[in-house]
């Protein structure tokens, strides 16, 4: 396969399949990726060092099967490494500019690669270690989850989904990280989950993440997909069900708060 993380497997893979071993070590804090059985349809999701203080990190879901949203995925990754490693490079970059542009860069990689418009809904990161901050974009996907010692908020759509226009933008904010804080991703997959006609909804998504204080960032994610499951009484087979986290570590005498 093109892309690292989405994989044929000739046996029943195990219930939950993490990311492999390409996730970048962070400094006071740890990222990962965990989805449900074996792949069938376009989620895509990415972790890339691209400066000594930053981490960029993605998750896509595009629209369709494994076999229609290949050719997506795989100029998909090859643009969000590529130009987010040229943009995030040197050390006074605006980062909000720079996840901007990449956005740009998606979406127009997804109309080319596609030949025309094909939904494809993103959640782009960057973190910065040094800071504890994350500016991102949400082109149309489920809105990210942040938990803190405040509460849980979250993070909506700064635009339209990648692949619908040519010349659409998207707003790239910043949010703060507080120590022992976590951010939530999840693909349309977990929210879509349905028992008797009810879905897993987005609420649920919101109490299984509100649960979760003091996981590690894989456990997390094991959780919501596990949650899925437990409720749709099933292995989930409908889509792609697919979990990211970002968790900073707790405080220590010799960190800034």
């Amino acid at each position: 396969m093109p892309f690292p993380h989405t994989r044929d497997q000739p046996s029943p893979p195990a219930p939950y399949e993490p990311v492999g071993a390409d996730i970048p070590k962070l400094h006071g804090a740890e990222i990962t990726a965990v989805y449900y059985g074996q792949r069938q349809a376009g989620d895509f999701y990415d972790f890339i060092r691209v400066h000594p203080e930053r981490v960029l990190f993605g998750l896509l879901d595009v629209a369709g099967g494994l076999e229609d949203t290949r050719t997506i995925l795989s100029h998909a990754q090859n643009t969000f490494r590529t130009v987010g490693a040229s943009l995030f490079a040197t050390d006074d970059v605006n980062e909000s500019d720079a996840m901007v542009e990449l956005c740009l860069q998606l979406n127009r990689t997804v109309l080319e690669a596609a030949q025309g418009v094909h939904a494809c809904p993103a959640f782009g990161g960057c973190y910065n270690e040094s800071l504890g901050v994350v500016c991102y974009f949400n082109a149309g996907h489920i809105p990210g989850l942040v938990r803190d010692a405040v509460g849980t908020s979250e993070l909506p759509a700064t635009g339209l989904p990648l692949g619908l226009f040519s010349h659409a933008t998207c707003d790239a904010p910043m949010v703060a990280l507080a120590p022992s804080a976590a951010l939530l991703l999840a693909s349309r997959g977990v929210i879509e989950g349905k028992r008797h006609g009810d879905e897993f909804g987005f609420d649920r998504l919101k109490e299984i993440f509100r649960r979760s204080r003091g996981m590690m960032a894989k456990e997390i994610c094991v959780s919501v997909l596990d949650g899925v499951r437990q409720f749709m009484e099933t292995a989930p087979t409908h889509d792609d069900v697919t979990a990211l986290a970002l968790v900073r570590e707790p405080s220590t005498s010799a960190d800034p708060v």
